[in-house]
């Protein structure tokens, strides 16, 4: 058998990029009383899932972007359309994790108080209602393969808490890219294999 050493070399030459963006810059603001209760923040959640984004720019230099694969929430199906002009596909397991389920009048907190327990009780503590961090950590798994499967440069719009899970992910898969604790709104960060 012959080897076509010209394939090889390019097939070794590639490489595969992600790029991975957070959505654009929502447009919602903090709720106006200083102290709010869980239902309060709970209605802020939801009409934040609902608000209209501050459409901006997003630098595409860096790679050959075939592909685009966003979350459902509308806040990244808007930018994704912004941005990528192609077909762009909608995958629900890119979704905003969910966030803890605090409810109640009782207990009065600031909003950003609020924001941080959210994230933390959710990190240190499991709830019936909540997803864990291991179905997050398997649903950035399939979100993954699937781009892989595209074989080709690809753009992925998503949410703040599930960023850093994607970026774990592509680690683990041998990709080198930028490290970000809270991802900024509309920047590229882009991994390569």
């Amino acid at each position: 058998m012959r080897v076509q050493w010209k394939h090889v070399r390019e097939a070794v030459n590639s490489t595969v990029k992600i790029g991975l963006v957070r959505h654009f810059r929502v447009k919602h603001a903090y709720p106006a009383k200083l102290l709010v209760t869980p239902d309060e923040v709970a209605e802020w959640f939801a009409g934040y899932d609902n608000a209209d984004i501050e459409y901006g720019h997003v630098d595409l230099s860096g790679g050959d972007w075939q592909h685009c694969f966003c979350s459902d929430l509308p806040r990244a199906v808007k930018t994704a359309r912004a941005i990528f002009p192609g077909e762009i596909i909608i995958l629900k397991d890119l979704r905003e994790i969910e966030p803890y389920p605090f409810r109640g009048n009782r207990i009065k907190l600031p909003f950003l108080v609020w924001a941080v327990l959210v994230r933390l009780v959710w990190y240190f503590k499991s709830h019936p209602n909540v997803e864990s961090r291991r179905a997050v950590r398997e649903r950035v798994r399939r979100v993954v393969d699937r781009v892989l499967q595209s074989d080709s440069d690809a753009l992925v719009v998503s949410h703040a808490a599930l960023m850093p899970f994607l970026r774990s992910e592509l680690k683990r898969r041998g990709f080198r890219g930028p490290w970000f604790g809270h991802a900024a709104n509309g920047l590229l960060y882009v991994f390569e294999r």
